[in-house]
């Protein structure tokens, strides 16, 4: 398989070039050679930047593309008409972060996605991220899906976690359970829960890209119900010292203090879209997704973080004494 990577050497990227590196594929990367640039020396690297220049892509012909950041229709389009039908079946990275309106574990991928006020903006941030991915996913299904049936693939991924993640949302919480005591954790407890490890989501993107099956799919996991305080306990029994205690406070109080989502990774609050983690993976587990148990994902990427930490974007959590008043208000 000849297999075109946009992107291809940050976390989610790189994980799946080495899934199809992997799986005997012949893989091309186009990305700016920015981050990572030494990776891959057996894949072709074709440099530009999708928002100013694809005429690397003028030449060549692969049986799939694979879209990690498609941010804004527009950049959809642009690929579309750079590829022509030369870039064979399309699979773009979405996000659960899509749907509109209520969601819940009953939640099929057919249901209705997120529109925003103003459909042609490129700001991308906590308001339009969702909108836009979804008009990301209508302009994939236009621009690459008037081949065969299966010309088209999206996957809905929740928060993506494991080596090499640059975010540093999950690992926080990783990393502070197993530096021991008492670790402040944000209610309401029973918020639901849910990541996908970058390492399985890889081989499913793979799978897609091969056309052994087709279709949109919630990749996330655990199934429901499975809650904030199942990851956190989890945390605790593979990685926390000895006397390692959770020392829950409410959801309220942290709001009147302030609390960020940069403080409080992965923290749902009171949100409306809390249930966003709590959707059904079954269509994706039918079709061949094999997520790992979370405490497997626990534990290996602390032993990763021992090895080798991971260079952060921003930095994340909460700052030693800023934990320390806060738990005074439990």
């Amino acid at each position: 398989m000849r297999i075109l990577v946009i992107g291809g050497t940050q976390f989610v990227g790189r994980h799946i070039v080495e899934a199809a590196l992997a799986a005997g594929d012949d893989v091309t990367l186009f990305h700016r050679g920015r981050t990572n640039p030494e990776l891959f020396a057996e894949a072709e690297h074709r440099w530009g930047d999708r928002d100013r220049d694809l005429s690397a892509l003028a030449a060549g012909e692969w049986d799939a593309t694979v879209d990690t950041s498609a941010y804004v229709p527009r950049q959809v389009r642009t690929l579309a008409a750079a590829l022509g039908r030369r870039g064979g079946r399309y699979v773009q990275i979405s996000s659960v972060s899509a749907y509109g309106g209520a969601t819940g574990p009953a939640m099929t991928e057919d249901a209705p996605l997120a529109e925003l006020d103003d459909p042609a903006t490129e700001v991308v941030d906590g308001q339009t991220y969702g909108g836009l991915k979804a008009l990301c996913e209508r302009a994939a299904r236009e621009a690459f899906g008037s081949g065969p049936i299966d010309a088209v693939s999206i996957v809905r991924p929740t928060y993506v976690v494991g080596p090499h993640d640059h975010t540093g949302r999950f690992t926080y919480w990783i990393e502070r359970v197993a530096r021991g005591g008492q670790v402040l954790a944000p209610g309401p407890r029973a918020n639901p829960f849910q990541v996908i490890d970058a390492r399985d989501l890889a081989p499913f993107v793979v799978l897609l890209a091969h056309g052994a099956v087709h279709g949109t799919f919630h990749t996330v996991s655990p199934a429901p119900p499975f809650s904030f305080e199942d990851f956190l306990t989890a945390a605790v029994g593979e990685v926390g010292p000895p006397g390692t205690r959770l020392v829950w406070v409410d959801a309220d109080p942290l709001a009147e203090a302030g609390m960020t989502p940069a403080e409080l990774p992965l923290w749902a609050g009171t949100d409306l879209d809390r249930d966003v983690s709590a959707l059904d993976p079954s269509r994706a587990i039918a079709a061949g997704l094999r997520p790992r148990p979370l405490a497997q994902t626990i534990r290996e990427l602390h032993t990763h973080e021992l090895a080798t930490p991971t260079a952060l974007r921003v930095r994340v959590g909460l700052d030693p004494i800023r934990e320390r008043d806060l738990l005074a208000l439990a």
